[in-house]
């Protein structure tokens, strides 16, 4: 077209340069300038063949260029806007150009073109306007000569590639800007660069300089545009043999082949995760190396840039085939990883591993290729945007080391730190396997085990340290979630002892123990502490580290999560140092003395604790308390040491622990027997002393186990004692001789009333004596107390130090009340009201303390603190105050009146007046922080129910109050279980309870919104629901036992409490199953992991809601008439349940929601059962019988039926109710008969207390019969199962009646036990034959809990989150059983059954029997007996009829579909195939057809096309009967060994399968 255009113009006007300046006048479309375009090649063309070249001609070129577009180009430039009209002018206007050039008849004017147009591009830079000069540049370059304007292609090379890489900055930029600046960057790579490099050596070296010297991508930015030059340059930086103009040509160009740079941009390409497009340009590249070396034949080497190691790429003739194989497959790879489906890729990844065969030689075990391109390829994988690919990646990389050792390489350890730990740090990987039982541990957390404990023991020993540093480092260098850093710990737990770290490998792991794991879950985290002190103690180098940084260590263990004495781990720990003692690194300053066979250990601890009670040299003016740290770790240290000696002397004289423990603590007890007469001892040294006894007493004390046989704390407990006067003294002194004067002293006071506690437990541990220190100290601490009081009761000033002894004292007595409500034995007055009692009634709540006025001696340092923590300190002394109300409330709760107006002058106001009391509680609530709250709840426990009947009002208000505070608060872990507790406790009292359901009044109905709103809670606050259920049943049962009318007549006024609790369980997150999963397994190890031991096992999963609900059910007995009352009215309400949740309209599958509600509600009816009586029974069996018609999953119905074959045992006079069942029309029973026809399968066990079985084996025999011979094949099925067993109790009773029967029925069982050939009937009826419900289970011996809450829903198929394991039963101690409770465990041989492949199931459900799934639906077609329709028919038979009735002709493809069941894809593929003429489709089901959205895109097509239906297990069967008729089978599949469909010759008769 464009040749007929410039030859008419021709033919119009014969004189070119008319013609020329023709089309340059006017304005400059693109039209116009296209035109221009056509003609001057046309023109270049005729000079070319010697028809024009001489003449004006030139001259009028240069005209053109210099007159028009060169302005027109640069006016261009000027305007940046113009859209595709505007790159059409200017790629037209560059062509031109070029033309231009060439007709000139010299290179001056290339050169000057180039000139100028460079320099607009260096003026312009990367701004939008560079695209003109490119252009210019690009259509002018050709033309210049490569020896004469040599210098300046290489200024116009580097300028292009400078501005070709320099894309990545410009696109930094924001708006339409930068994105014209990369569109400049582009065109100077994709036309530009290719353009230049045609013009020679001097071009083509300037560009590859640059392209080397930009080095190595160091950021994904800049690789691509790296790879978008070197794809532009790829046919001359790898060029093909022969392409130059001579050998000669070929030589001169670099070989980009031979050069690491090359190389490593390309695989950074092929890593890129963001760029399809670049990743595209680095496969090209690379593929095009390994055809251009191929063709080539010579050898080629490119080594890394280290200059050792494998190459980077290498090539040999000799091993052609060889190298050919392992590029084919490694691109094979690259490109199916673009698919980013996993089903596309699994069958690729066994080509990885060969990957590795083909680059390890087998000779002399080296690397042949850079293991640089296989991490590649796992890179690829661990960064995709699919988890399971990635999941998949890292397992295969994992399990490189299962098969075959690789030889070591740096990339390879760099790799592991770096991708494969980036990787590994996604918590969804380490979700277990399915089929995998709960709590049996993460697959892949096993195989990063295994595999870091082989790789670690492969590596060279001189690399091992740096590796194991680093890799340790890398767990600190990000946010870890729980998981995979518990997982990454146990696997360097695991790893072979090796003298591996040093100091720098402990500050490492102390890093990860500090930083790392701060917000994880505590189980998850004690586990991890005590893996990463197992690593420890595997990997240090005890010769390279000292004590000191042992100990430092040591400390950033928790020991309430995981080092705590008496666990394993601990004695792990001693046995470590005993054995490595004398090998540590030695510090300076230990000394020796006194000590015989002094160890570094002994001399180390004796030395810590020396300096830590040392006399400081000066007091510090702030007189603030020491830290706690120092105290902690000479604590741990000095057991650490004695525990040590034990060790050593387990075997030879017990009294050496003692003279070590002695010998360790001589200076501590030295100093502490002065406290009492020593009145000048530094005040600093005081507080290290009572810190480091204090903390020896912690840390001594055994985790839930008696510490009477325990040496060491028996010795030390003595040893305490012994200083008891002394201290006791001094904390009397402290306490109330006016010493504690400021803000700072509070934490001392703080301090010395912890001590106080200890001693007073220790001394209640040895026996209490009235004469003891702790007894002459306890009194006049109070007296003391309550003096100070009241002195500064008396109107003096506030200054600080008069208001912070007001604070000490009131902490005294709190502490004091304490004390004395726990511990009887200290109860030094009469129960009657003495002054004390008076004084501590009649303060004025909630009083806040004044600020007080600044002294003139204290430091404005002091001062400015005072002011700013004044109120955390006035809210102590509200806390401290209610501490003593409460244990007045407690020690007086008789004098508490029912209303104020009873009591006149009240002796004790605070307890007389309860309603005022009750009001400044509810204030003190809004005044107190949410950790002070707590003995505010204690008081209204005590207040509430004395004042529920004449102040509802306010006990509503406080409840409301309280439930604020508790709610907001549900985020801090910390205070938000004592709380919760305590506010259980007081708003769900029994007393409570039982008065607000008498009154029935606004506490009633708000008790009941709580109620409900704490469980709505526990729905996102795991543990929440256990903490209310666990109370009330626990109280609910101690008050059964004392007032057993009156305890469960209220309970029953809750028993939707109890309903919830049976029916609780929230189907939780992925990541939420995923943590429970990981600490079910940590549990299951037991003592192998310390935290077991150390970390409460509070007993907050759903589980434990509904085991405290069932065994407080269990407690109860039908023979107490309360009790009976209360399970009557329950089970009432749960088959109401059960009613409601059938008619809901959510959606019912397996395994949902409504299921497991549904599932639960019929497990409690089980329990409940021996409770029913018959009277019970004929108000609820309709329902039941009701529920057995409902739709239903398979779990379910066992039970219903599980339920009915009892009912019907203990009351043989319900089954007339249950004959009416068979009655019913059968479009209502559908396969819902089913049911009632298993029951029939146990009539042996429903029989078995009825004398005359035969009238009812009689009509159970008339009925099943009639079920044989039902239409639908699963009745027939189970009508058969019960006939069999019914016609064996015949025969064994030997009814004569039947003898009529007896041929035909046997006859009828024999035929169906003798079934020929292999179909899926004969299978059918095996399977249920041997399915649990008819072969192993027995409903009566089988009763018992682990059937119904474990066996049961393991075997029907539900969800592992549903099976409770009898162990959680006998775990939970809170609801105690009665010792003679016998039915916890199965008898029989049912809990060793596997879960079968039979699964009882409605019309309408999703079946999960696969092989039956064809009798189920309801097709229009006669049924022949025993047989699966469609597979065994001819299908070529139902194909023509089909045809025949739609009236179309007969080919010879079949499209296979059965595996496909999306709606919208079937119905496009229908369409297809009529439009093709495909004679049958198959699909899965043609109840599809009916679907909307597969008619919205047939389009009818399925009215005009044969469509037949085979099941998914049905198919081989059909896939062998059409290759037996002589299809050809033909998968339609994209694959590595796929046939082009173009190239493909279909045979005759063609089956397509898809899917």
């Amino acid at each position: 077209m464009e040749c007929v255009l410039a030859e008419a113009l021709l033919s119009q006007s014969r004189d070119p340069r008319a013609l020329l300046a023709a089309l340059c006048r006017g304005e400059a479309s693109a039209e116009r300038v296209e035109t221009l375009r056509f003609l001057l090649q046309r023109l270049e063309d005729e000079a070319a063949r010697g028809g024009g070249g001489a003449g004006p001609l030139p001259e009028a070129a240069r005209e053109v260029a210099a007159g028009y577009l060169v302005p027109l180009l640069r006016g261009l430039r000027g305007r940046p806007g113009g859209g595709p009209d505007r790159r059409r002018v200017l790629r037209a206007a560059g062509a031109a150009l070029r033309s231009c050039a060439r007709l000139a008849g010299g290179p001056q004017l290339a050169a000057t073109l180039a000139e100028e147009a460079l320099r607009d591009l260096l003026a312009a830079g990367p701004a939008p306007g560079a695209e003109a000069a490119v252009e210019v540049l690009a259509a002018v370059g050709p033309c210049l000569r490569p020896r004469e304007d040599g210098p300046l292609l290489e200024r116009v090379a580097r300028a292009a590639l400078g501005l070709a890489l320099g894309a990545d900055g410009a696109g930094a930029g924001a708006g339409a800007g930068a994105g014209r600046a990369e569109d400049a960057a582009a065109l100077a790579a994709g036309r530009l660069l290719p353009a230049l490099g045609q013009c020679g050596g001097a071009a083509l070296r300037a560009v590859w300089g640059g392209l080397v010297a930009a080095g190595a991508p160091s950021g994904p930015g800049r690789v691509g545009p790296q790879l978008l030059v070197l794809s532009a340059l790829a046919e001359r930086l790898l060029p093909e043999p022969g392409a130059g103009r001579g050998p000669r040509a070929r030589e001169e160009g670099p070989d980009a082949r031979r050069c690491w740079r090359f190389w490593r941009t390309v695989q950074a390409g092929l890593a890129q995760a963001q760029d399809a497009l670049t990743r595209r340009r680095a496969r090209y590249l690379l593929q095009r190396a390994v055809e251009v070396s191929a063709e080539l034949g010579a050898p080629c080497t490119c080594g890394p840039q280290e200059g050792t190691g494998p190459s980077l790429f290498w090539w040999s003739e000799k091993k052609k085939d060889e190298l050919l194989k392992f590029w084919e497959n490694y691109i094979l790879i690259m490109e199916t990883l673009e698919g980013n489906q996993i089903h596309v890729i699994k069958p690729v990844l066994p080509k990885l591993k060969s990957l590795f065969e083909y680059a390890v030689s087998e000779e002399d075990g080296c690397w042949l290729f850079h293991p640089s391109w296989h991490m590649c390829i796992y890179k690829r994988m661990f960064e995709s945007e699919n988890k399971i690919l990635t999941k998949e990646g890292v397992i295969h990389f994992l399990e490189l080391y299962e098969t075959k050792i690789l030889p070591f390489s740096p990339e390879f350890s760099e790799f592991i730190i770096g991708p494969l730990m980036d990787a590994l740090s996604e918590s969804s990987l380490y979700i277990r396997s399915p089929g995998q039982l709960i709590g049996s541990g993460s697959p892949l957390g096993l195989k990063l085990q295994k595999f870091l404990v082989t790789y670690v023991s492969l590596l060279p020993e001189e690399i091992k340290s740096s590796f194991l540093l680093k890799f340790i480092q890398k767990m600190t260098s990000r946010h870890w979630c729980g998981i995979p850093i518990l997982f990454l710990s146990k696997a360097l737990a695991n790893v072979p002892r090796c003298k591996a770290l040093g100091v720098d490998g402990l500050l490492a792991l102390r890093d990860v123990l500090q930083c790392t794991m701060i917000t994880h879950q505590i189980l998850l985290r004690g586990a991890a502490q005590c893996y990463l002190l197992q690593t420890a103690m595997n990997l240090v180098d005890v010769e390279k580290v000292s004590l000191s940084d042992v100990s430092t260590f040591l400390m950033s263990l928790r020991q309430e999560e995981s080092l705590r004495r008496g666990t394993s781990l601990w004695t792990e720990l001693c046995d470590w140092l005993r054995v490595n003692e004398s090998r540590f690194r030695h510090a300076s300053a230990c000394s020796s003395i006194g000590l015989p066979e002094t160890s570094s250990l002994n001399a180390y601890v004796k030395n810590l604790v020396q300096e830590c009670i040392k006399s400081p040299s000066w007091e510090r003016e702030d007189h603030f308390m020491p830290d706690w740290f120092e105290a902690k770790l000479v604590a741990m240290m000095v057991l650490l040491a004695v525990d040590v000696e034990g060790m050593k002397s387990q075997y030879s004289e017990k009294r050496r622990t003692q003279n070590v423990l002695r010998i360790f603590l001589d200076p501590l007890l030295e100093s502490l027997m002065k406290f009492g007469t020593n009145a000048y001892m530094p005040l600093l040294k005081t507080d290290r002393c009572l810190q480091l006894l204090l903390k020896l007493l912690h840390t001594c004390m055994l985790k839930g186990s008696s510490t009477q046989d325990d040496e060491v704390f028996t010795l030390l407990q003595s040893f305490v004692l012994s200083t008891t006067e002394s201290v006791s003294e001094f904390i009397l002194r402290r306490l109330t001789m006016n010493e504690l004067s400021s803000v700072s002293d509070l934490d001392r006071c703080h301090l010395y009333l912890m001590v106080l506690t200890e001693l007073i437990n220790l001394h209640l541990k040895v026996g209490w004596k009235r004469g003891n220190p702790i007894w002459r100290v306890i009194s006049p601490l109070k007296n003391a107390s309550i003096q100070h009081l009241q002195e500064l009761d008396s109107g003096q000033d506030p200054t600080l130090a008069r208001q912070i002894q007001r604070v000490v004292s009131m902490a005294a007595l709190a502490m004091v009340c304490e004390a004395i409500d726990q511990k009887p034995e200290l109860q030094l007055d009469s129960l009657d009201a003495g002054p004390t009692e008076r004084f501590l009634s009649s303060l004025p709540l909630n009083c806040t303390l004044q600020k007080p006025h600044a002294e003139k001696q204290s430091s404005s340092f002091e001062e400015s603190s005072a002011s700013q923590g004044w109120g955390k300190i006035v809210a102590q002394y509200i806390h401290d105050q209610w501490i003593c109300l409460s244990f007045l409330l407690r020690k007086y709760h008789t004098l508490i009146p029912a209303s104020e107006g009873e009591v006149l002058e009240p002796i004790l106001p605070a307890i007389q007046m309860p309603v005022r009391t009750l009001q400044a509680a509810l204030e003190a609530l809004t005044v107190l922080p949410s950790d002070q709250v707590l003995p505010v709840f204690r008081c209204m426990k005590i207040l509430v129910p004395k004042l529920l009947t004449s102040s509802e009002a306010l006990c509503v208000e406080s409840f409301d109050t309280a439930w604020k505070i508790i709610s907001a608060l549900s985020n801090t872990q910390l205070i938000f279980w004592s709380n919760l507790k305590a506010f259980v406790q007081f708003v769900f009292d029994t007393k409570v309870l039982t008065i607000a359901a008498k009154i029935k009044g606004q506490a009633y109905f708000k008790i009941k919104e709580i109620m409900y709103k704490i469980i709505e809670m526990s729905a996102i606050k795991t543990g929440v629901f256990n903490t209310l259920i666990s109370y009330c049943c626990k109280s609910w049962i101690v008050s059964a036992s004392d007032v057993p009318q009156v305890s469960l007549s209220s309970a029953k006024n809750y028993s939707e409490l109890v309903l919830e609790a049976c029916i609780f369980g929230t189907v939780f997150r992925r990541d939420q199953r995923l943590i429970q999963d990981v600490q079910t397994y940590i549990e299951n190890l037991g003592h192998d992991c310390a935290a077991n031991m150390v970390i409460e096992n509070t007993k907050r999963e759903d589980h434990y809601v509904r085991i405290c609900a069932v065994k407080f059910l269990c407690l109860l007995h039908g023979s107490n008439v309360s009790h009976k009352l209360f399970m009557e009215d329950l089970a009432i309400k749960l088959l109401d349940k059960d009613d409601l949740v059938s008619k809901c309209r959510t959606r019912y599958y397996v395994n949902s929601q409504q299921h497991r509600v549904k599932n639960r509600i019929w497990q409690t009816l089980l329990v409940l059962f021996p409770s029913f009586d018959q009277n019970f029974l004929n108000r609820i069996i309709d329902k039941i019988f009701q529920a057995g018609f409902i739709n239903n999953q398979a779990s379910i119905k066992y039970f219903i039926e599980w339920i009915i074959i009892l009912i019907l045992h203990k009351f043989p006079q319900f089954l007339l109710k249950f004959w009416d069942c068979f009655s019913y029309g059968e479009e209502n029973l559908k396969t819902s008969i089913c049911t009632f026809l298993s029951v029939l399968s146990h009539l042996d066990i429903i029989t078995q207390n009825i004398p005359e079985k035969k009238p009812i084996l009689k009509q159970a025999l008339i009925i099943v019969l009639q079920w044989c011979f039902n239409h639908n094949f699963s009745i027939r099925l189970y009508a058969l199962v019960a006939l069999k067993k019914i016609w064996s109790m015949c025969k064994t009773l030997n009814m004569e009646e039947f003898d009529a029967l007896t041929s035909v029925i046997e006859s009828s069982l024999n035929e169906v036990e003798n079934m020929p050939g292999a179909g899926n009937a004969k299978k059918n009826w095996q399977r249920i034959q041997e399915h649990f419900f008819f072969a192993t289970f027995h409903p009566l011996q089988d009763y018992c809990l682990e059937t119904i809450f474990y066996i049961f829903p393991r075997l029907s198929g539900l969800v592992e989150d549903e099976w409770i394991a009898i162990g959680k039963f006998t775990r939970f101690t809170d609801i105690p059983l009665d010792a003679g409770f016998q039915w916890y465990l199965s008898p029989t041989h049912l809990c060793e059954l596997k879960p079968g492949d039979w699964a009882q199931q409605d019309i309408g459900s999703h079946s999960g029997e696969a092989d039956s799934q064809s009798e189920w639906t309801d097709v229009q077609k006669k049924i022949i007996p025993w047989k699966n329709s469609a597979p065994d028919l001819d299908l070529e038979v139902v194909f023509q009829d089909r045809v025949a009735r739609l009236g179309k002709s007969i080919s010879r493809l079949i499209v296979v579909a059965s595996l496909i069941d999306k709606p919208t894809n079937l119905g496009g593929l229908c369409r297809t195939c009529e439009v093709f003429g495909a004679s049958a489709l198959i699909v899965d089901s043609l109840q599809c057809v009916r679907d909307k959205q597969f008619q919205s895109l047939s389009v009818s097509a399925e009215q005009w096309l044969p469509l037949v239906e085979v099941k998914p297990p049905q198919l081989i069967d059909f896939l062998q009967q059409k290759k037996a008729e002589g299809y050809t089978v033909i998968g339609v599949e994209q694959t590595a060994k796929s046939v082009d469909l173009t190239q493909y010759s279909f045979p005759e008769r063609s089956l397509l399968l898809l899917g």
